[in-house]
């Protein structure tokens, strides 16, 4: 019986993209819209892949419904510009992700996924580049809602949908590496695993309350009892 739905986030969590994405990015916008508004400096951490999108552009003096006109072709551009252009090279594994990755598989009682930002078409690609995307058989991404903390429940419900299995508070753990990662787990009264891989510090994530915080996931026999434990409601 499953006990535990592990929810991923994928940039600063799981891996980290050099500066392809940033600038793959730059020149999708810029094909489409003409520029790439703030897109060479702007805080992509947490952010879902869409509201990047409008937020560079609006910086840019593009109005909302410009952006939106032209939005689907901007996202399938971005997305094939990516697929194209990101080599294994680009991509380094978070500390400890393929070990943590490969203990958790082999627990009957854990269900994997992803719960990102990205569209699920570019982040897919950046789990194949370092071969861990075979871990994660679905999940809730950017194409999936349009804000983060509507992406929790759907990943509940995708995982209901595969396995006939209602998870509830605490039996849900999302595990990210920014605020917002913290912030959709209390949705759902999930458990929150923070961890400073990405752009946010020990200091910073504090703040923000989680469960659990890391420096990194590198402690395999720690994060995994912290996984497993029965539930805390």
């Amino acid at each position: 019986m499953l006990k535990k739905l592990v929810l991923f986030d994928i940039d600063g969590t799981l891996l980290s993209v050099n500066k392809i994405n940033r600038s793959v990015l730059v020149d999708a916008l810029t094909e489409v819209y003409g520029t790439a508004g703030s897109a060479g400096t702007h805080n992509f951490a947490g952010k879902m892949d869409s509201t990047i999108f409008y937020e560079v552009l609006r910086n840019a003096g593009l109005s909302e419904g410009d952006i939106a006109a032209k939005f689907e072709l901007a996202k399938k551009t971005y997305i094939e510009m990516f697929r194209a252009h990101a080599k294994p090279s680009d991509v380094l594994l978070m500390e400890g992700i393929r070990e943590l990755l490969e203990e958790l598989s082999g627990h009957s009682d854990v269900m994997l996924a992803l719960l990102t930002g990205n569209f699920e078409a570019s982040g897919r690609h950046k789990l194949l580049l370092p071969e861990i995307n075979h871990y994660f058989p679905f999940g809730a991404f950017a194409d999936d809602a349009p804000s983060r903390n509507e992406l929790p429940a759907i990943a509940v419900e995708k995982a209901y949908q595969l396995s006939g299995i209602k998870f509830f508070n605490h039996d849900i753990i999302i595990i990210g590496d920014t605020e917002h990662d913290i912030a959709c787990a209390r949705v759902l009264n999930a458990k929150s695993i923070a961890v400073a891989t990405g752009t946010y510090s020990m200091e910073d994530l504090k703040q923000h309350h989680p469960h659990v915080l890391y420096e990194n996931l590198g402690r395999t026999a720690v994060v995994l009892d912290e996984i497993l434990q029965s539930s805390i409601n």
